[in-house]
This record gives C-alpha cells, sequence and structure tokens, in this order.
C-alpha cells in the first residue's frame, strides 16, 4: 500500500497521461459520492494499495470540476456529492486503453523469451 500526496495531482491535457490518483478517484465516481466516501472507494478499487489523504482527494475533486470530468451532483447539509460525467467516461476509458496499450506491449516483449544480452 502506498499514500498518494498533492504532487500526485498531474495536470491533465488532451495527450498527457493521467496521473494514478485523478484515474482512481474517477473510477471510483461510477456512482455519486461525497468525498470521505471516495477515499474509502478509492482503497476498495486498488484492493488497498491506494490510501488516500484529504488534501490530495479534494484538490483532485477541484481539478475534476474545473476540467469538466465530473459534477457535483447535490449538496445534502455540509456534504457534497461527487458524480463522473460522459467527458469524464471518455478520459477514463482513453487512459484505460493507454495503460491497458502498456501492459499489453510489456507482455509482448517480457513474454516472447527475449534473450539476457
Amino acid at each position: 500500500m502506498h499514500n498518494i500526496r498533492g504532487d500526485d495531482l498531474m495536470p491533465k491535457s488532451e495527450n498527457s497521461p493521467m496521473s494514478e490518483a485523478m484515474y482512481y478517484v474517477l473510477l471510483s465516481l461510477a456512482n455519486p459520492l461525497h468525498g470521505y466516501a471516495v477515499m474509502d472507494a478509492v482503497k476498495k478499487v486498488s484492493n488497498g494499495r491506494i490510501n488516500m489523504g484529504p488534501g490530495t482527494l479534494y484538490g483532485i475533486l477541484k481539478r475534476l470540476l474545473k476540467e469538466n470530468l465530473i459534477n457535483l451532483e447535490e449538496v445534502d447539509g455540509t456534504r457534497k456529492v461527487y458524480h463522473i460525467n460522459a467527458v469524464g467516461h471518455e478520459a477514463l476509458n482513453k487512459e484505460f486503453e493507454r495503460l491497458s496499450t502498456l501492459v499489453h506491449d510489456g507482455k509482448s516483449y517480457l513474454g516472447e523469451g527475449r534473450s539476457n544480452d
């Protein structure tokens, strides 16, 4: 398990990779969640590998809102509920494809019995 810090808030542009933290937050927002529930969902979807603190989470949520990847669905008392939107789904799918390609390339290279030159 590792902790995600604020320096993991890599800017997301059309052609740049998404940070690991942003990817997991978007993945966790398939269902509407409030902030602290997002932290729990990230930990669950990463099989306990990612432990995100509130400062990092809220920085990511602010950035995702600014980039129009998520919506603020409702305010329930002091809880804000976030949900991935169509733009966020598209970005998440593109990042999934990019990561899948990296894994495929690695498997192809490492699995083809390369010599130990």
